[in-house]
């Protein structure tokens, strides 16, 4: 994998761990939301699904 693409893919992982950590932050301030854990997690996953398809683009 080139160096450009591992940049990439950690720097999509650096800005997914600020939009989750602010989704938490989000639901915690207004728990009538839903749990924090659960939009966590649910992020988290999105984020999951779109570093694995950068890091496989980048492998071919």
């Amino acid at each position: 994998m080139l160096t450009l693409a591992l940049l990439l893919v950690l720097l999509l992982f650096l800005v997914g761990l600020i939009i989750v950590g602010g989704l938490a932050y989000a639901v915690y301030r207004w728990p009538v939301v839903t749990m924090p854990l659960t939009v966590a997690l649910a992020g988290a996953a999105v984020l999951a699904a779109v570093v694995t398809e950068v890091a496989s683009v980048g492998v071919r």
